[in-house]
Formats: structure tokens, sequence, C-alpha cells
């Protein structure tokens, strides 16, 4: 098969979507991989390092995009390259189509193979391929709420830790998942006071066993999350269900009631957000004031860490990306069948079905039927 990777067009993206080690791995296998130049200058791979492995270079991402049967990429396909995407090209990268529907419609008129990190679920109900980023995005998610809540940003000029003779900051997590819990660690490890609410009892049970009597857990509810809010310096939205729209918890009324410059860092936003106040930000003008509030609401967040972030995703994407390419994505479907949650859109048909009921008129079709 024939495998590419180019450089992400995103405000402030550096992450890529191959390593050189992965082209490796892909070409040992049996693959030709096709690359655009300086793809990997960002995260610090250089050109000569993806030839070394055995990867092809070229000098447009358009070139990439005409040549190869599978794309492998980190973030969701931008307008400018949807008129590059070929019929029966498998694309192997986040989507995050509930928030998307021109990308959705993209895929379905181009008759695109989407394969979506972020909503293949493991034997353990997890998801694999999202986890890396989601630990990523909660720990900077502390490490930035701290930065804008220094004055000199715009926030009220309070220190997470506090010192001896003041109070430490209180930061509410909303949501104990894989990013609550980066989060906690982080915000644990600055010595803040800190309140996580989930809905899942037993994720709580979990959190409580970790962090002890150094975090407070409650159940989240609407009452909760309003009053907990209310005496917050940072809060942390968390919300993730997989492949849906993230539902807006958290309404514009809770903010009013918050102390100004108190700071919002919303991680959901990649999935449309988890409050009535999010709109999309990218690293080079991250934040907005709404009700007297910070939010941050970056959609890429651990585009601003790209070597951490690129290997932790090769880390877990490569296996199922070689998979696909050594048997094909129908095959290997069938061999491992956690592989067909990925499957977005196929041949024109929308696969997933949380992506199906974020929008009106969209019908839903089994990919188990398709093939």
């Amino acid at each position: 098969m024939k495998v590419g990777c180019v450089k992400e067009i995103k405000t402030k993206e550096f992450r890529v979507g191959l390593t050189p080690d992965s082209v490796k791995d892909y070409v040992s296998n049996g693959h030709e991989v096709i690359l655009e130049k300086g793809l990997g200058l960002g995260t610090g791979f250089t050109d000569e390092e993806y030839l070394e492995a055995g990867g092809k270079l070229v000098d447009t991402a358009a070139q990439v995009w005409e040549t190869v049967d599978m794309m492998v990429k980190v973030k969701e396909p931008l307008p400018e390259e949807y008129p590059l995407m070929k019929e029966g090209l498998i694309l192997y990268t986040f989507l995050h189509l509930a928030a998307d529907q021109p990308q959705t419609d993209a895929l379905l008129e181009r008759k695109v193979k989407g394969v979506a990190y972020e909503t293949l679920i493991d034997h353990t109900g997890g998801t694999p391929l999202l986890s890396p980023m989601s630990q990523i995005a909660g720990r900077l998610s502390t490490q930035k709420g701290a930065e804008f809540l220094e004055k000199i940003n715009g926030g009220r000029g309070v220190l997470l830790s506090g010192v001896p003779g003041t109070p430490r900051a209180k930061v509410v997590i909303i949501g104990g998942g894989d990013v609550g819990t980066g989060a906690c660690k982080i915000a644990v490890g600055m010595g803040a006071n800190v309140t996580v609410l989930d809905i899942n009892i037993k994720r709580l049970n979990y959190l409580d066993d970790i962090f002890g009597t150094q975090i407070n857990t409650l159940v989240s509810t609407a009452a909760n999350i309003e009053k907990e809010m209310a005496t917050a310096d940072l809060v942390v939205g968390a919300v993730y269900l997989p492949g849906k729209a993230a539902p807006k918890i958290i309404k514009r009324e809770y903010f009013k009631k918050m102390r100004p410059g108190s700071v919002f860092v919303d991680v959901a936003v990649d999935q449309g957000g988890c409050s009535e106040t999010t709109r999309v930000t990218y690293h080079d003008d991250p934040v907005f004031v709404e009700e007297g509030v910070v939010h941050y609401c970056v959609a890429n967040m651990p585009g601003a860490v790209p070597a951490t972030g690129t290997i932790a995703l090769n880390s877990v994407t490569l296996n199922y990306g070689l998979q696909i390419a050594n048997k094909g994505l129908e095959q290997a479907c069938k061999d491992n069948p956690y592989i067909y949650s990925a499957i977005n859109t196929y041949d024109g048909k929308l696969t997933c079905k949380a992506v199906a009921e974020s929008f009106e008129g969209y019908e839903y079709t089994d990919i188990k039927t398709l093939f």
C-alpha cells in the first residue's frame, strides 16, 4: 500500500502523523511511504531522518494526497484539503466529525474511508488512540490555567499553590476520565485545592483511591457544578462522550457567579465544547473573556508540545495503522473487529451512529453491512 503523511496546516499545529521510526516500520512491512518535504521540522525530525527510514519525499502536499492509498495525519482535514481527497482514500487521523458538519459532508461527498482515532473502542471499552492526547491535554489544562490566572495574562493574580499564610487556589475539574485525571495530577502536584466531578461513581472511587485526601470528589449534577464553580479560581471542562458532540453542561449563568479573572479551560472544545460560552481559539490567540472569566478554548492543545505529542500519538496509532495497511481496511476489521468502531465514513455512508445523531437529517449505516 502507498502510505502518506503531510504537514499539518491547522494554525500552530506542529505535530506530525508519522515519525521516522514509524516510517521505517511501514517500509519494513513492504509499504511505500510518501512524505511532504519538511513535514517533521516543527517536531524536530529532519528530512534526512525520513529518507534514512526509507521514506520518499515530494515537494508538495498535493503530490502526496494524489498518490497515496492511505493518509496518516494528526488533525482533521481543513477546507483547503477537501478537494485533495480522492474517492476510496483511507484517511487515518483525528476527525471529530460531531463538531464539524462541513468536514462530514466533504468526507461523504468524496467517498473517503474516514478512520477516526477518537472513536476506536478497544476490548476494555477505552479509547486507546485518543488516550495519550487526552492525558497531554489534561496536564496542559492545569498548566495553562495557572498561566492565565496570572494578572499579566488577564487573570485574578492567583498562585495555584498559594504560600504559607494564603489560601490555595481552588481547581474544579468536570469529568474524571483521562483528561480530568491528567488535570488532577498536575493540580495536586502544584498544591492546589482540587475538586473532581463525574457522573460515574466508580470513576470517583478510582480517583479517591489514587489521590486520597488530596482531592474532593462529587457527583456531577447541575447543582454541584454551579455551586463549585462559584468559588473556583480555575475550572477545567473535561467532558467526553466518544464520537458525540460534547453536552453543554456548563451554563452561561454559572460564570456570572465566578470572580472576575477566574479561568475556564475547555478541553472538550474539539467536540464542540462543554460550555454555552465556548468558541474555538488557537495557540496564537488562545483566550477570550466571557462574563468576566478568561476562557482558554484551544482545539489542539497537545500541539503546544509537538515532540511529546507526536511520539505519544505514534506509540498507539502505529499498530492499528499497520494492520490496516498490511491487510486493507476491510480485512483488518474482520481480523480485529475493534477497528470497525473507528470507521466514521465509508463509500459515502455515515457509519458512526454518534456522529449521525449529532446532525439533523443524516442517516446512519452500520459499517458491518457494507463489507
